[in-house]
């Protein structure tokens, strides 16, 4: 059944009238601890469910679906302990369209400053001759009596026509009148297996609302999952025909391949008023925190490009996005990350940056490099990208101290090879530049460090004494930066070397001949000069 655009935003307009719950306020219900839980491996302490709503309720969560009282004890207990404690969130309990389920929930939640049983029922075709077993006189006769109760109970109680995209749309009607004429006060129409798609859900809530007698005295409910990656999108346009509230999860957390995301339901709204003029009660500058709460009690780690809340969602490695960010953050981010609650964008070092965004890294580090140097960093930087897959802020620290250091170098390491055994000598072939001069050395050692201090030390001709060597890791992970030490003694003259490099043989190399070019500066002679002296 369909009705032309302009008889739809008459009714509507008329609903809005009539009913001040037909208002542009988007009720968000919650159900992170209950459908989110049932996702496999997400079950959540009692301690966790208590600390993730009383978070929902600090952020603005309108409804939180608390859990599944006749499930477990434990999942009682968890209803009826957020009950007692929710300052400011009505706090529901799912029953099926069972007698004791109904009676369970309502205990659970009758301790709330505001409680809800949320019952619910299967509709389609399908779940009732393969589920239910059932026929649909005998479901409505369900609806009827299982909603009665409920409202006896408590005077909020929700009803849900489970499948209900795939149940055909008069019968839909005649369920959902049955349900309001009983009792209810919100009727969910639920995208139970992520059938739908936008164009089709939103026709659904718009024939429905036609269609159903006193439509206007209940508040319809969306609740999607994204089986088909359409659960935030089909929730929007469920909005859009008419419903006001929007059932989610935080992270998306839920069922196969979970529920709408709170969080991009709500940022949606807020971001895009332009096309969709609602609003929400929640306090977003708290979904960042929420967000990581959820995934460390279900145990579900959040996707790194996830929106809204994924490790990526404010960060920029490319070099055009990192330009136009520093120039006007609004050229790659519809948001701020302040919005919702992320301390700040976070521009990514990595082997697509550019000249731009590594200085101004460089700056916030306090180096103010000239142009030459500069280029020189920036190269040994993009060098290092392409090694190492994470480039942190200490690894670029590192790199600059150590190119800073050896700048002035005459002796540099070219190129070296080491062999290293299990039993034996260590070898180290090594190509040396001393003042544009190429030096080829080949020695061994008891150890590989060993055969690359001796290879060294036969490539200047010279035979320092060595102080000190240590090696640390600048950042975590095999890929990290080794930061290599060593101080050199000659001739009464003492000098320290560093170097900075993800391969800590050629680290310790660098930090020798760091040190030794500063001997050589010390004593004032040139490396030719210092080499023939000795």
């Amino acid at each position: 059944m369909t009705i032309e655009h302009t008889k739809i935003e008459q009714i509507k307009g008329e609903q809005k009238e009539q009913n001040p719950k037909k208002s542009d306020r988007i009720l968000i219900f919650d159900t992170t601890l209950r459908d989110g839980e049932q996702s496999p491996g997400a079950t959540m302490t009692l301690q966790e469910k208590l600390q993730i709503a009383e978070l929902l309720d600090e952020m603005g969560v309108d409804i939180i679906e608390a859990g599944f009282p006749i499930a477990s004890n434990g999942d009682f207990e968890a209803v009826s302990q957020i009950a007692k404690r929710s300052k400011n969130s009505v706090i529901a309990g799912l029953a099926r369209a069972i007698t004791g389920d109904i009676e369970r929930a309502g205990e659970a939640v009758k301790h709330a400053k505001r409680g809800r049983i949320h019952t619910f029922v299967s509709t389609s075709p399908i779940h009732l001759a393969h589920q239910m077993k059932k026929t649909q006189e005998e479901v409505l006769e369900i609806i009827e009596k299982t909603v009665t109760q409920a409202r006896n109970l408590i005077d909020d109680v929700e009803w849900s026509a489970m499948d209900a995209t795939r149940t055909p749309l008069e019968y839909l009607a005649r369920c959902t009148e049955a349900a309001i004429k009983a009792g209810a006060t919100t009727i969910n129409i639920p995208d139970t297996v992520g059938f739908s798609t936008p164009e089709d859900y939103y026709q659904l809530f718009v024939d429905l609302i036609e269609m159903v007698p006193d439509s206007d005295k209940v508040i319809f409910s969306t609740h999607c999952h994204n089986d088909l990656g359409l659960a935030v999108a089909n929730s929007l346009a469920g909005v859009r025909g008419g419903a006001r509230q929007v059932e989610c999860t935080i992270n998306g957390l839920g069922e196969r391949a979970g529920n709408a995301a709170l969080e991009e339901m709500v940022m949606s709204i807020r971001t895009r008023a332009d096309v969709m003029p609602y609003h929400t009660g929640i306090e977003t500058t708290h979904l960042a925190k929420i967000s990581k709460v959820v995934s460390a009690a279900a145990n579900f780690p959040v996707q790194y490009n996830k929106a809204i809340v994924g490790k990526n969602a404010f960060a920029h490695e490319s070099g055009i996005h990192q330009d136009g960010m520093l120039k006007n953050a609004q050229t790659y981010e519809i948001m701020t990350p302040e919005s919702v609650g992320i301390k700040s964008t976070s521009l990514v070092m990595g082997k697509h940056s550019g000249r731009h965004a590594f200085k101004e890294k460089l700056r916030g580090f306090g180096y103010d490099l000239g142009d030459n140097r500069f280029q020189e960093v920036f190269e040994r930087f993009k060098s290092l990208a392409d090694r190492k897959k994470n480039v942190y802020d200490e690894d670029i620290i590192a790199l600059v101290d150590d190119e800073i250091g050896s700048a002035g170098d005459l002796i540099k390491l070219v190129d070296m090879e080491v062999v290293s055994k299990t039993s034996g000598e260590h070898r180290c072939d090594m190509v040396l530049d001393v003042e544009g001069e190429t030096i080829s050395v080949s020695t061994q050692g008891s150890g590989s460090v060993d055969a690359i201090f001796n290879a060294i030390k036969k490539g200047v001709k010279a035979n320092p004494h060595l102080l000190l060597y240590g090696v640390d890791a600048v950042t975590g992970g095999t890929d990290a930066q080794a930061n290599a030490h060593v101080r050199l003694e000659m001739d009464g003259r003492i000098a320290s070397g560093r170097g900075a490099e993800p391969d800590t043989l050629v680290a310790s190399a660098k930090a020798y001949l760091n040190a030794y070019n500063r001997l050589m500066v010390e004593r004032g002679a040139s490396a030719q000069g210092a080499m023939a002296k000795n």
